[in-house]
């Protein structure tokens, strides 16, 4: 099956099924000695959060509107690290929509430790197929100059109609 055609696709017969898998966990990971899970639990420790976005050099932001940014997401889905009772939480992303036709997915981030692995492409994997089970059929992004190519390698490709996006910024 196709990269695409395996997002579209709603169903996920290699998903493990459980009350929790339901609500808030998808498919697990190994890499070495570590369970990589995937959740969609927005209840993530901002601090935790903010030493993630530290650790690949990203600006601080306010806490309060990082969490405010969370609570107002359509879909958070967070990757954490598993070493026996230890979780840390390695990878982020999340989207706003309008819960109809369009989301656009922000906040990408997967640590300096667990890139190059394969983790951020099953992270934005786990994103879009969650948008896609919601019937979201346009997904965008925003990405810096140095990761373009690697959203490319997931299919996204900048605007057909090379409509250019616009901003508008507080003087």
């Amino acid at each position: 099956m196709g990269f695409w055609k395996s997002l579209f696709s709603t169903t996920d017969a290699a998903a493990p099924k459980s009350a929790e898998t339901d609500r808030q966990t998808v498919p697990t990971v190994t890499v070495g000695n570590s369970r990589i899970l995937f959740s969609t639990d927005r209840d993530i420790d901002l601090y935790e959060l903010e030493e993630l976005c530290d650790a690949v050099g990203w600006s601080r932001r306010p806490l309060r509107k990082v969490k405010k940014a969370i609570q107002h997401s359509f879909l958070v889905v967070s990757m954490w690290e598993q070493r026996g009772t230890q979780r840390r939480l390695i990878g982020f992303s999340r989207a706003t929509s309008d819960h109809a036709f369009n989301a656009t997915i922000w906040d990408v981030v997967v640590h300096p430790d667990f890139q190059g692995k394969g983790l951020g492409k099953a992270l934005m994997r786990q994103m879009i197929k969650r948008l896609r089970s919601e019937d979201i059929s346009n997904i965008t992004l925003f990405a810096d100059p140095h990761v373009i190519d690697f959203y490319r390698g997931l299919g996204f490709m900048p605007d057909p109609e090379g409509i250019k996006g616009m901003f508008w910024y507080p003087d």
